[in-house]
């Protein structure tokens, strides 16, 4: 690109140089040439006037006083009646300007020039026009590289920064290069960039959160599977298949759910529904856990509470907090529900040693744990939570006690006829 800059650019200053240079030698030619002739019939008018004043007083004209009035370079030929021709000067050889000039006393008197002399001015003059026609080409071969370099190297930096896109690097470089259209170029490829690392960004987030939320289904799910496995009782086969199916329906939930987020994370499913099935699941799937463990989960408080939320995303919440009980906690983990205000809490708590203090501010975000576990649990539960309008808190860090808040009251939505409606 930097070659057909220069080159384009070369060739447009040379054309013009060709045609305004070669006008202009035409001209200058013609100018010296008249200018010259001029010079030699003012001399020779001017010779003219001082024979006529010579011999209008009666005074001889000779060849030694002429000859201090011509110069150097000019021969000149006074023509007087009666008298010889009066040469002046050396005749020049070759092509000579010649001009004529008639005496009132009718003498004439002839001027001559060497053309040589316009030769070697119009010679002079080209060579000007030389020296600038080389200027004005070096002046366009510096520009053209300048301009070259101001334009192919931002090319070059774009293309570079558009490779690295292609090669999985979208940090944004948010270079500007003072050139409208290079700058609108490279405003489109920063954009792209900062959309590719949201996108980078949500992918790796919905990979993190799917393998966090489906460990704990397919956990359960293979127990019940071994437990099927390990029994002849046909109704404890059955029991334990009818919950195995109930664990597979919560795998599709959350895999549902899990895609839905991955399209728009504001999309909510809330609906009314009963808080103490979702416990009592809850309760049902960790009880051999916390068994094999050596340790018991049970509830308490308030029953038959209604709440407004996603089903599965609140039993996603709960099961999360009774696995970080089950993993950092200690002692018994009880769920206790209560009331305050216009929302339900399920409060869920241990007896251990509970959250370091130097968790305790940071221990909902994501990659922050205190015993080499994901350190995403919390957060997606967090994000869970609040998805349908509730909120996930850490109400005391020793022991620890973290609430689910739950509303009781249906949100509203703008129905597409622009009325308003309550979600049931």
């Amino acid at each position: 690109m930097r070659r057909r800059l220069i080159q384009s650019t070369l060739a447009v200053v040379l054309v013009v140089i060709a045609v305004f240079g070669v006008s202009l030698v035409i001209v200058e030619t013609r100018t010296i040439s008249d200018s010259a002739r001029e010079r030699v019939e003012s001399e020779a008018v001017r010779l003219a006037s001082i024979v006529d004043s010579r011999l209008i007083v009666e005074e001889k004209v000779t060849a030694e006083f002429l000859r201090g009035q011509l110069a150097e370079d000019r021969y000149a030929v006074i023509r007087i009646p009666g008298q010889p021709p009066i040469e002046v000067g050396s005749k020049p050889d070759g092509d000579v300007i010649s001009a004529r000039a008639p005496g009132e006393e009718g003498e004439t008197v002839t001027v001559q020039e060497p053309r040589s002399s316009v030769t070697r001015e119009v010679g002079r003059t080209l060579l000007i026009i030389g020296l600038v026609a080389l200027l004005a080409v070096i002046a366009a071969v510096l520009l053209a590289l300048r301009q070259a370099n101001r334009l192919a190297s931002p090319l070059t930096d774009l293309a570079e920064t558009a490779e690295r896109l292609g090669s999985g690097d979208p940090r944004p470089r948010h270079r500007r290069y003072g050139v409208p259209e290079l700058d609108r170029v490279a405003d489109v490829l920063d954009a792209s960039a900062e959309r590719i690392a949201r996108m980078l960004t949500a992918e790796r987030r919905l990979a993190a959160d799917a393998s966090h939320q489906l460990r704990t289904p397919l956990t359960a799910l293979s127990m019940r599977l071994e437990e099927i496995t390990l029994t002849d009782d046909p109704d404890t086969v059955k029991e334990e298949a009818t919950i195995a199916l109930t664990q597979v329906e919560r795998l599709t939930d959350v895999v549902e759910r899990l895609l839905t987020n991955s399209r728009d994370p504001r999309t909510g499913s809330a609906v009314t529904f009963d808080l103490d099935d979702v416990i009592q699941q809850q309760l049902a799937e960790w009880r051999p856990a916390y068994r094999s463990a050596g340790r018991a989960i049970v509830s308490s408080g308030k029953r038959h509470l209604q709440a407004v939320g996603t089903p599965g995303a609140v039993a996603q919440v709960l099961a999360a907090l009774i696995e970080n009980s089950l993993m950092h906690g200690g002692g018994t983990v009880a769920l206790r529900t209560r009331v305050t205000g216009n929302q339900v809490v399920v409060e869920v708590t241990d007896e251990g040693p509970g959250v370091p203090a130097d968790l305790g501010s940071r221990i909902f975000e994501r990659a922050i744990s205190g015993h080499n576990s994901t350190g995403i649990g919390l957060a997606v539960a967090r994000d869970l939570a609040e998805a349908d309008g509730g909120r996930l808190e850490m109400l005391q860090a020793k022991p620890a006690v973290f609430g689910l808040f739950l509303s009781r009251t249906p949100p509203r939505k703008t129905g597409d006829d622009g009325g308003r409606e309550t979600i049931r």
